[in-house]
């Protein structure tokens, strides 16, 4: 098995924080925790390698495509850009070397140099060029910068389909391949990404970066198309091409302005490492504040994006580099009905009252909906008196059934006068006041179906970040004990994002749309009903978001118990038989989630074996 070594220096401090540890109380906590950081990478990187090792091109598969290559009766031109500017001539002859390696034979390479001073520079472009008659080079008279060389490779293409790639970082071998499968397999499809990967000075592989499907919310908090990134041509030329004065989030910016054209449905994602990024210390690969100028136009790129859609908001830094959405708050607020089902118990009471103490929302209404015999214990009776002076909470008794949580929110909801429905556990408590108003701020977003909040754990480790489906057989929470403030996998424990689902434990979605799809299941009593509505949103052509700027604790079933409790154990396993009857494809084929990382609960967001 490959070992890695550590990274320079940090056997140094850890060596230092050990010797110090003997003296200093706090310096063992700290190398503690070092050590589960040094564990952890290195655990990821040796997977990552045997992974690596495992999806090598060996000799049968390069003479598979090969022979695939040879049955495309109309293989498509792939131009491959490639802007240059006082590039290291190593890493520019590795860059053009892994073009000209392409197992896809149909590509043309369109180097533009930016008026490099360094006659090395010119002599390695001058050199690939002579040697293949598929290189085009323009040598540019005067500095441009990104934006203006990118527009002047791009105007050097005649290819239908043009792939993105900077002069300092490589393709594997079978990259362009692949993007031409995609292209005759979806001939409409107008823009293609790709999972890529980053590579060291040495040529180590690590940092593998396994995307889900084109996700619009993720891209205002990250540019999770580039890297590979492949536009239509005729595309990025009625887009306007690249705009100057964008430099350092071209490419974002450029994404952002095809995806406008186009629909999701032509947007393609290839779920395999076609990229390699190289990793210097000057490059915002190894560090993206080297490149502040950069963070800055992304902000503008996505700041325009919203105002082309008609959307008011602002953009602010969010973790590690990224961007956070602050969606403008609306003159009126529509009625929001809160759905409580609940057994007044004694957590319950308490999160109640905090709930209407600690959440700033102004025009809410409560629909507690408790069964004839619980409403009337003394202890739950004496609670509703107390507050029967607070014009937003209704009550909503039934007579007592077996348990159905479908049925009692859909009883519930039918009472319901708000605009908008949030379905709410009775053991979830705000932690932020507006959670509601932001929420609703992305309900009201075109096209959105539901929203869901991040959930903590009362020890502040994650609960709920959004839902992952397949893992563990049906579906699972996102990001799961991860402690709060972490950033997750990529950022995705604290971005907006679309994805597949979300819990009811909070969830909130228009009353019209929960109506139009007849609500929960009530075939589903015990588990997964929210799972099965939220793949019915989509199904209806609505999206899902889940937000981290909404946040709750939720103490997780403790008032109807867990959905596996010995109790209610065989309901639960025909629930998940059910769900697998009815959706098990789509619980295989998350398209928000990565089909090379692992479906184990104990090991979400790791490499896959």
């Amino acid at each position: 098995m490959l070992q890695f070594p550590p990274l320079p220096g940090r056997g140094r401090v850890v060596d230092l924080l050990r010797r110090a540890a003997k003296s200093i109380p706090f310096a063992v906590t700290a190398k503690r925790r070092l050590d589960a950081l040094v564990a952890r990478r290195w655990g990821a990187e040796t997977r990552y390698a045997a992974w690596v090792a495992r999806h090598s091109l060996g000799p049968q598969e390069r003479a598979r495509i090969a022979a695939d290559i040879a049955a495309m009766s109309s293989p498509p031109l792939i131009s491959v850009l490639m802007p240059v500017y006082e590039t290291d001539p190593r890493w520019l002859s590795a860059a053009i070397r892994s073009v000209r390696d392409q197992l896809y034979p149909h590509w043309e390479l369109c180097l533009s140099d930016d008026a490099s001073t360094r006659a090395d520079v010119r002599a390695t472009l001058t050199a690939a060029a002579a040697e293949d008659a598929r290189i085009r080079l323009h040598l540019r008279a005067e500095r441009g910068h990104i934006s203006a060389n990118t527009n002047t490779a791009l105007a050097m293409a005649s290819g239908d389909f043009v792939a993105l790639v900077d002069a300092d970082d490589e393709l594997p071998p079978d990259a362009l391949y692949w993007v031409a499968r995609e292209i005759v397999a979806h001939p409409d499809v107008d823009m293609i990404f790709s999972d890529e990967d980053k590579i060291d000075a040495e040529g180590r592989r690590f940092s593998p970066y396994f995307k889900g499907d084109w996700n619009p919310a993720l891209m205002l908090g990250q540019n999770a198309f580039s890297h590979l990134g492949v536009f239509r041509r005729s595309l990025v030329e009625a887009a306007g091409g690249f705009r100057e004065g964008f430099e350092g989030a071209q490419d974002h910016d450029l994404a952002l302005r095809c995806a406008e054209l186009t629909e999701p449905s032509r947007i393609r994602h290839v779920p395999r490492i076609l990229y390699h990024w190289r990793a210097l210390p000057q490059s915002t690969a190894t560090a993206p504040q080297v490149k502040p100028y950069a963070w800055q136009a992304g902000r503008r790129a996505i700041l325009e994006h919203l105002a082309r859609q008609g959307i008011a908001a602002e953009v602010e830094p969010g973790v590690g580099g990224y961007y956070r959405v602050r969606y403008a708050r609306p003159e009126e607020w529509p009625l929001v009905s809160l759905v409580v089902p609940s057994r007044l118990g004694e957590v319950a009471r308490r999160s109640l009252s905090a709930l209407l103490a600690g959440s700033t929302y102004p025009r809410l209404e409560l629909l507690l909906a408790v069964s004839q015999e619980d409403a009337a214990r003394p202890d739950a009776a004496a609670y509703l008196a107390a507050h029967r002076g607070d014009a937003r909470l209704r009550l909503v008794t039934y007579e007592h059934t077996p348990f159905n949580y479908s049925w009692v929110n859909n009883h519930a909801a039918r009472q319901a006068q708000g605009d908008y429905l949030c379905f709410l556990n009775d053991d979830v408590t705000p932690i932020t006041s507006d959670w509601l108003e932001e929420m609703v701020v992305r309900a009201r977003l075109p096209g959105v179906g539901a929203v869901g909040a991040m959930l903590y754990y009362p020890n502040d480790t994650v609960q709920h970040a959004g839902v992952i489906l397949g893992v563990g057989g049906v579906a699972d929470h996102a990001h799961r004990h991860l402690r709060r403030g972490s950033p997750g996998y990529f950022g995705r424990a604290e971005l907006d994002q679309d994805l597949s689902c979300v819990t009811a434990a909070a969830m909130v979605m228009p009353r019209p749309l929960f109506e139009a799809l007849g609500g929960f299941d009530e075939a589903l009593p015990c588990a997964f009903n929210d799972v099965d509505l939220c793949l019915r949103i989509r199904r209806a052509g609505r999206r899902i978001l889940w937000t981290p700027q909404a946040e709750l604790y939720h103490h997780e079933s403790l008032t109807f118990g867990p959905h596996d409790s010995a109790a209610r154990r065989a309901q639960f396993r025909r629930d998940v038989a059910e769900m697998r009857r009815r959706w098990g494809a789509e619980l295989d084929a998350d398209p928000f989630y990565n089909p090379n990382l692992s479906r184990d609960i104990r090991r979400q967001w790791e490499v896959d074996g």
